[in-house]
């Protein structure tokens, strides 16, 4: 018999969002999950299934009964055939691509962080970068879960189709994920390629970019023109290694970190702040060549705020500009860099930022310098605006300021995926703050 842990208190990565469950339960099979949902039927509690914590917002909060899936962290299975390779897997933690690499694969683009797991991130809709590769859960094949009466249900294209276009980004409100089997390729390294460039240059010719590289990026640093792109591609050359190194991993990051604390105390300092670090860590150009996961991956240093909206691909231009605009008029605004722009193809699934459209991403933070919380309420708000009139759908796992109404509007299959919620946990049992805010 499983058994909760009183006392548990759970906080995200950043710090910036809190919860303290009734009972906390780390289960190692689905016989026990299933007797957790039985426990909380009977006891009219709702459950909430979190993984890495590493979501900026409170999704993953409750205070009632918590699960944790990281002793069902495993391989189950390993399928080859001549066109793609897939394998099926638990709940897996702490860098799964370890793990798929001794099985000599690869998944074709991951997320900035591994320290995740596998079931959040797709039910978060996790993505990378690149117009011909969709967000994560673009490349799940099929998937288990458990609904709230412990039913389990098997999940695919063929096979409970509709459930399945709703639980590839399921935000833990249809059931607990057991195991998924996602699409792979043979192990690659990536060719990183890292350059300068002018703002204005880089959207002239973005058409250019996105065709010229399989996973183009750029940041930009606001209170300059300044912009680093980051071309990344698939090749067979032996590994190497950016001559910045020491600058990069040691000197540049910490000297970062006190600055930006100063600033808090000083905030005109911050322009100047965002143009030496650009000259410092990016400017001029440097190459890299590693396995695909350590390029994909981004070391996030620095506890922070962040919001992160899709919006159509043509209007990435648009958006940007207008929000450079807005920082230029209003100089008592901060905006810390940088500003990750990053690209993805459109896809069906239900509540994917991507619905029917190609789209941009584009990334806003303000860095939390030894945890100190920094004024961007202002900023936040003239960003969503700006998002919100190009026609942009926020990050679920980010933090954003929408509700019911906005998303009713965003996303054509909203109620579609609602009533396949409701009919899969009629009673709402895996329902939170965060859900009934942006559900209901």
């Amino acid at each position: 018999m499983v058994v909760g842990r009183a006392g548990f208190k759970f906080q995200n990565w950043a710090q910036t969002y809190g919860s303290n469950p009734e009972l906390y339960f780390q289960p190692t099979c689905a016989e026990e999950v299933k007797e957790i949902l039985d426990l909380a039927r009977q006891r009219s509690k709702r459950v909430k299934v979190v993984g890495g914590g590493h979501s900026p917002s409170d999704i993953a909060c409750t205070d009632d009964f918590m699960i944790r899936l990281d002793k069902m962290n495993k391989v189950l299975k390993v399928k080859r055939s001549s066109t793609y390779s897939k394998i099926v897997i638990g709940w897996l933690l702490s860098d799964p691509h370890s793990v798929i690499a001794l099985h000599s694969l690869s998944a074709p683009r991951i997320g900035a962080v591994s320290e995740v797991a596998a079931a959040g991130v797709i039910g978060t809709g996790t993505h990378n970068t690149g117009i011909s590769h969709g967000i994560l859960p673009t490349q799940v094949l099929s998937l288990t879960m458990m609904t709230a009466s412990g039913e389990i249900l098997e999940c695919s294209e063929s096979v409970n189709a509709d459930i399945f276009q709703a639980a590839r980004l399921h935000l833990g409100s249809l059931g607990v994920i057991l195991n998924l089997t996602l699409q792979c390729r043979s192990a690659f390294r990536l060719q990183e390629i890292q350059f300068s460039s002018p703002l204005q240059q880089v959207l002239d010719n973005l058409d250019s970019h996105l065709k010229a590289s399989e996973y183009f990026r750029f940041y930009w640093f606001p209170h300059t023109e300044n912009v680093s792109v980051y071309y990344q591609d698939p090749t067979d050359k032996p590994p190497s290694f950016k001559t910045s190194w020491f600058w990069d991993c040691f000197v540049g990051y910490y000297l970062l970190e006190l600055l930006l604390w100063i600033s808090t105390f000083i905030s005109s300092l911050v322009p100047t702040i965002n143009r030496f670090f650009f000259w410092l860590l990016f400017s001029g150009r440097s190459e890299r060549v590693d396995i695909s996961y350590k390029v994909f991956n981004f070391d996030c240093r620095f506890k922070q705020h962040v919001q992160d909206w899709a919006i159509p691909i043509k209007k990435t231009s648009e958006a940007l500009m207008q929000l450079k605009s807005w920082l230029e008029k209003n100089p008592h605004v901060v905006a810390h860099f940088p500003v990750e722009v990053r690209f993805a193809r459109g896809d069906d699934i239900l509540l994917s930022p991507c619905y029917n459209q190609d789209s941009c991403y584009m990334n806003i933070i303000m860095y939390r310098p030894y945890g100190k919380d920094v004024p961007h309420g202002e900023y936040w708000l003239e960003y969503e605006q700006i998002m919100k009139r190009v026609g942009g759908r926020p990050h679920w796992a980010k933090a954003h300021t929408c509700t019911r109404k906005d998303f009713e509007k965003m996303y054509p299959a909203f109620n579609k995926f609602k009533n396949i919620r409701e009919k899969l946990d009629p009673t709402g049992m895996f329902l939170n703050a965060y859900l009934e805010k942006v559900l209901y």
